[in-house]
């Protein structure tokens, strides 16, 4: 997904109706992170390995709800996470999350906006950057800031989604075949971007990069009906106009939580996406 791209896991900022898709984005945040959970673990395992030591302290930058958050504490049982947020709605979502969990002494949120620079922030062992940097305006100024608050040799990990997540069969039983794949096309025309050289240019030396291929075939649990729905959704909500009518009338019907041919009513789903992450190291 390239930068210029909207994503599905970023609400709208300019309508009225800017509540409501915070509403929608932090549930599907929270649902990517429920049904993902196998690749969570997965990706902050590897992590453990590359890295010099035991993390003490990790930031998490552009938390949302929380993610990385609780993936990272899940996983370095002794670290104190700082999760960075521009939502104050994102941020009590993941404060009671981690309350709920018996995490709340070693989470805290912090309000920010990265694009006017980072907080004051104690040294830290790894900074996470999921699906944040392609939506900064000046994502270098945010690497350098990460560069800083890092300790030598402390690491960063990138991630970005390489494309939205596919949930449908080709023949859904209404409209054309190969409905989702159009709406893909309409949505993701370009290669993703490669941090390789922005990270580089802030000092780092990269130490892997790695593609985490999400294949989960059916039948999957309960959740993933509901987190179809609500991506399917937001790709929806991109698409007027840049669809055929007989498409969007198609995508509809799917959409439909009571009708026959709904995603909530589907057992043939399952989840297919590439999600790739750099890690860096401050020398």
């Amino acid at each position: 997904m390239n930068s210029t791209e909207t994503s599905p896991f970023h609400p709208h900022q300019n309508h009225a109706g800017a509540d409501a898709d915070a509403v929608a984005m932090a549930e599907l945040l929270e649902l990517d992170a429920e049904v993902l959970r196998a690749y969570l673990s997965e990706l902050t395992d590897w992590l453990g390995e590359l890295s010099d030591r035991e993390p003490g302290r990790i930031v998490d930058l552009g938390s949302g709800t929380g993610t990385g958050a609780l993936a990272l504490a899940r996983r370095f049982t002794q670290a104190d996470i700082t999760a960075l947020d521009l939502s104050p709605q994102m941020l009590h979502r993941l404060s009671k999350k981690a309350c709920t969990l018996g995490l709340s002494d070693r989470i805290r949120g912090v309000q920010t906006d990265l694009n006017e620079g980072w907080p004051h922030l104690e040294t830290s062992d790894l900074v996470w950057a999921a699906a944040a940097l392609h939506h900064m305006a000046d994502p270098d100024r945010v690497l350098a800031g990460a560069f800083d608050n890092l300790r030598p040799g402390g690491l960063l990990a990138v991630t970005e989604m390489d494309f939205f997540p596919r949930f449908l069969p080709d023949d859904i039983g209404v409209g054309r075949p190969g409905l989702e794949a159009r709406v893909h096309a309409t949505l993701n025309p370009g290669p993703s971007v490669d941090w390789t050289e922005h990270l580089v240019r802030a000092g780092f030396v990269l130490e892997a990069k790695r593609p985490f291929v999400v294949d989960l075939p059916a039948p999957l649990p309960a959740a993933t009906a509901r987190y179809a729905q609500v991506c399917l959704r937001n790709l929806h909500s991109h698409l007027d106009g840049r669809l055929p009518a007989d498409d969007l009338a198609a995508l509809d019907v799917v959409l439909d939580s009571d009708g026959p041919h709904s995603v909530l009513r589907r057992d043939n789903l399952t989840v297919r996406t590439t999600r790739t992450t750099w890690v860096a190291r401050r020398p």
